[in-house]
């Protein structure tokens, strides 16, 4: 099972996401050390001199100075000074203050610096950190404000950095998305164009290989268009022209007198034969034109063409509990049911043909049953060729042309419907039509 998506769009959504997670990765790495932790260094490192500075000035001076100099450092440097007279909170690990990277350059420069282990601890003040030196003879706390000295500005810029490449991704699947649903457009239409229908022609906008594809597009479907009316009327005149010459045969037979009487039987076998077959051509030939759709109630229908079938044979119907509506041409749906029963009564001999029908939210399925050889798994495609048969001979009597399934293929494809074949249980064949009750 892949794990790449099976969409363009998701495809391309994938490709965009992994090569920006790439590049802010890269781009973070970069930005890390070569700006944040270097000023994040320069601040904890400027900030420890500061405070080793103070704390050595307020062990040198006059007692009775000290109090205005730790006014002055709070007032205008916002730290804090003094004696540690007591303890600030208890030495447990839950009153350390939180490790930090600053917290962590601030206490190994300081540590250095003054020559002694450095522990950040919290106070009554969330926004302030204190430790304690030992200063001379002196133990001194020291506390500064975080919200003054900790880095955060370049935290903030990479934030916006981060948005723009967010930006920049959220655009670019936009473009994608379109793009991608302007080649499914085509997709859809191509299936109308495969099944025989004219369908509306797409808009040509966007990008300029997406408009030159969508008019060459239009264009090609206008042809085939074109073709296969071309098609049936050129097939429409050759029908005429034929069965006039055929008619004259027939009246010219009919018209012997001391001819032998079965050959002229056989001679005007020949010329139905000939005629009926020009009929199923030019069937064919218009099977690929769908008529428009109508509510068609299938129980009724299905009905009315077992009663007919059941003439040549029996025919065992058994209606749904529940009328069964699809919106269908009716003419082809009672052409590809028909065959279907015609294929069934042919190949299946004097055994009774099952017709069913299964109607459920999504489709129905009509399936025509027989107990005749089947058709094997590898002819299942091929049966629906045009005068492609099972067996080789072309009598009307062992077999037929070989247009009905054709014919009947071409019809479904016309509607967007299905014809499937699978082995019936006990032996034979089942024909199933599936009609979507979404159309």
């Amino acid at each position: 099972m892949s794990l790449l998506p099976r969409t363009l769009f998701g495809r391309t959504a994938a490709a965009l996401l992994a090569a920006f997670l790439v590049f802010e990765t890269l781009a973070f790495a970069v930005v890390w050390q070569t700006l944040i932790r270097p000023m994040a260094e320069r601040s904890a490192d400027d900030l420890a001199a500061k405070i080793s500075l103070a704390a050595k000035t307020w062990v040198e001076l006059p007692p009775q100075t000290r109090t205005d100099y730790e006014m002055e450092l709070a007032f205008r440097h916002d730290l804090g000074l003094g004696a540690a007279t007591k303890p600030l909170l208890a030495n447990v690990p839950a009153d350390m203050a939180p490790h930090t990277l600053f917290g962590d350059l601030l206490t190994a420069s300081l540590g250095q610096r003054m020559r002694q282990t450095v522990v950040l601890k919290r106070g009554s003040d969330a926004n302030w950190v204190w430790l304690d030196l030992q200063v001379a003879d002196k133990q001194l706390r020291v506390g500064f404000s975080q919200d003054r000295y900790a880095l955060q500005a370049p935290l903030a810029a990479v934030g916006v950095f981060l948005l723009g490449a967010a930006l920049t991704v959220v655009t670019a699947l936009l473009m994608v998305g379109r793009a991608s649903r302007q080649l499914n457009s085509l997709a859809e239409k191509a299936g109308e164009v495969g099944q025989g229908r004219d369908p509306v022609p797409l808009p040509e906008t966007g990008p300029r290989e997406i408009r030159e594809l969508t008019a060459a597009f239009n264009r090609m479907a206008g042809e085939v268009h074109a073709l296969l009316e071309n098609r049936t009327v050129l097939l429409s005149g050759i029908s005429h022209d034929l069965r006039t010459p055929i008619t004259r045969l027939k009246l010219a037979l009919s018209m012997l007198d001391d001819a032998d009487a079965a050959q002229v039987g056989r001679m005007e076998r020949d010329l139905d034969e000939m005629n009926r077959l020009i009929g199923d051509m030019l069937v064919f030939s218009r099977a690929l034109q769908a008529n428009d759709l109508k509510d068609c109630n299938l129980t009724e229908l299905l009905g009315d063409l077992a009663e007919t079938a059941a003439r040549l044979g029996p025919v065992n119907w058994r209606p749904p509990a529940a009328a069964c509506t699809v919106k269908a041409g009716e003419a082809a749906l009672r052409r590809i049911v028909g065959n279907l029963l015609d294929n069934a009564r042919r190949y299946g001999g004097e055994e009774t043909i099952d017709l069913e029908l299964r109607c459920a939210e999504e489709e129905a399925r009509i399936s025509v049953l027989d107990r005749g050889p089947g058709i094997p798994e590898d002819q299942r495609v091929a049966v629906f060729r045009p005068f492609h048969r099972l067996e080789g001979s072309r009598s009307r009597d062992s077999g037929g042309s070989g247009l009905g399934l054709a014919i009947a293929r071409q019809l479904a494809d016309a509607y967007g419907w299905r014809i499937e074949f699978s082995h019936r249980a006990g032996g034979g064949l089942d024909a199933a039509l599936i009609i979507s009750r979404g159309t």
